[in-house]
């Protein structure tokens, strides 16, 4: 059995029904086959989840080369990272637990530092900010809920709420009550701008 068919099945198991249920036994009746033949491809579960989490991260498809500045290829970066995350929300815990170092993982990486050091970073200053828009994205996308109606009455529950409280205890929240909550994608966006920016005054130093 080809191991990106076998890959391709677990990415499956953790985006119908999470991380927790991705076992090689699960993965096994699965594929109508048997753990025998997974552990042959396979050493552990854990290097199982590896191979999951490096099949997503080569679904990441954007060429920060095209990109007009170093400004626009970060944020075509994180953004197509915050997307395929997006897509498999399953995913961004097990990023979390272990920093990828897969194939695909790495020519990701690999392609960020290479645009920062271009842009005239340090090569401390590229690797601090690499990490810092990783984290951003992986934060962002662990906060992404499973249902996005329910999403929204959350939502509307909590403007509500806040538009309710006491003037005279508080008046600010009140004051930007209208604005609030922020959807995550703006939240995500909005942020990603600043990180942005941020980086262009430490790069200059200003």
């Amino acid at each position: 059995m080809p191991r990106e068919q076998i890959v391709a099945a677990a990415l499956a198991i953790l985006d119908e029904e999470g991380a927790d249920a991705l076992s090689l036994r699960a993965l096994a009746q699965r594929l109508e086959s048997s753990t025998a033949t997974l552990y042959r491809h396979f050493d552990s579960r854990a290097d199982l989840l590896a191979q999951v989490v490096d099949r997503i991260f080569g679904e990441i498809d954007v060429d920060p080369a095209k990109a007009a500045t170093w400004q626009d290829a970060c944020g075509a970066l994180a953004t197509a990272m915050f997307e395929v995350l997006r897509k498999h929300r399953n995913a961004a815990p097990l990023i979390g637990e272990h920093v990828p170092v897969g194939p695909n993982a790495l020519l990701h990486r690999e392609r960020a530092l290479a645009l920062l050091l271009a842009a005239g970073f340090s090569p401390t200053l590229a690797a601090r900010a690499y990490t810092t828009l990783a984290r951003h994205v992986l934060g962002f996308a662990m906060q992404l809920g499973q249902d996005t109606a329910a999403q929204r009455r959350e939502d509307a529950d909590v403007s509500a709420h806040l538009h309710r409280l006491d003037p005279d205890r508080f008046p600010a929240t009140l004051a930007v009550a209208d604005a609030l909550p922020v959807p995550l994608e703006d939240e995500f966006a909005f942020g990603l701008r600043l990180i942005i920016t941020g980086l262009e005054a430490a790069r200059t130093g200003d």
